[in-house]
């Protein structure tokens, strides 16, 4: 049976670079009050007349062009995303468009911070059995269209960013790299702690002007909550995971969690004795951009760390739903 590899990475932001200085033109905040709670000093957001799928496309050529694949050699797309260019189609098939791949299938997802997590198990899956040899993995996030950029919103708005990672998946036969094994979790009970909760179908019409003016159409967090949880979480899975082959996390080379709260990770560091040389964040130049921040993250630190063939690698996240996940592999 036939492993799943990472091939090459891709990323990309846009250009338009919001300090915390600049949101406080826009709301009653700091940088000092944005960084305490959060570690993140900067954050990209698109301009006017961009695509999620824009995004994705950028960040999948810079992939392509490192591996010395074409658009035509890919097999199937894994799109996760929850800001999505409209409510349907998915993004998958408008990538699929803008690659120029008519007939390869697309399949988005929408799991929030554990979104590309839950799509590299669906395509490990796929390449394991032999469906497919080679899959595009997505995730990509407009988020700054969708928030509340306004005193009344700010402990959401100043968290999130735009951007996009990709990683190209390949089959190998190489029993010294590719992944080990995906741990996938969910509990629905606390859906209300992190939730957008229109528009949608429940409501009749499902868009109301209404929705705007009561913000229930913009993201809602119950932070405290959702730290306490992920701080349990996020360690426990990738212990799973560890665990899953005798391993411990002595045994990490790097670990990339989710960029979700620089407290976060450096909570889930400590729950797991990891040295710093052991974890890698960028959430302070970056935001959280959920689906996309996984990809975004480990495409810098593959670089910056100098990550070889052979290193073992562990990843992680936690978000609404609640989900959360993990994924092992050998570099």
């Amino acid at each position: 049976m036939p492993r799943t590899a990472f091939a090459a990475l891709g990323s990309f932001v846009p250009d338009r670079v919001v300090t915390n200085d600049d949101l406080t033109r826009l709301m009653e905040t700091s940088d000092a009050w944005i960084q305490e709670r959060t570690g993140i000093r900067e954050r990209h957001w698109v301009r006017e007349g961009t695509d999620n799928s824009d995004l994705a496309l950028e960040a999948t050529r810079r992939a392509l062009a490192r591996a010395g694949w074409e658009a035509k050699d890919l097999e199937a797309i894994v799109y996760a995303s929850i800001s999505p260019d409209h409510m349907f189609p998915g993004d998958g098939c408008f990538l699929n468009a803008k690659l120029g791949i008519p007939g390869v299938p697309a399949l988005d997802l929408r799991n929030q911070c554990s979104g590309f997590l839950y799509g590299l198990a669906v395509a490990d899956a796929w390449i394991r059995i032999g469906m497919y040899r080679r899959v595009l993995l997505v995730g990509s996030e407009i988020h700054s269209t969708g928030l509340d950029v306004s005193t009344r919103g700010r402990d959401v708005a100043v968290i999130f960013g735009d951007g996009a990672g990709v990683a190209l998946l390949e089959a190998t036969d190489d029993p010294g790299r590719g992944v080990l094994s995906c741990h996938l979790h969910a509990d629905g009970r606390s859906f209300e702690d992190l939730w957008c909760e229109t528009p949608g179908s429940y409501y009749h019409p499902r868009v109301q002007a209404r929705m705007i003016e009561d913000a229930s159409c913009y993201p809602r967090m119950e932070g405290q909550r959702v730290f306490k949880t992920a701080v349990v979480r996020m360690p426990e899975v990738v212990r799973e995971a560890l665990a899953r082959h005798g391993l411990s996390p002595r045994d990490l080379k790097l670990l990339v969690p989710h960029q979700a709260n620089l407290r976060i990770a450096q909570m889930v560091q400590r729950s797991l004795e990891l040295r710093d040389d052991q974890v890698f964040n960028n959430i302070q130049r970056y935001g959280n951009t959920t689906a996309a921040s996984i990809p975004l993250c480990l495409a810098e630190a593959v670089k910056e760390r100098g990550i070889a063939r052979g290193d073992l690698v562990g990843l992680c996240a936690f978000g609404a739903g609640f989900t959360w996940a993990s994924a092992l592999l050998r570099w």
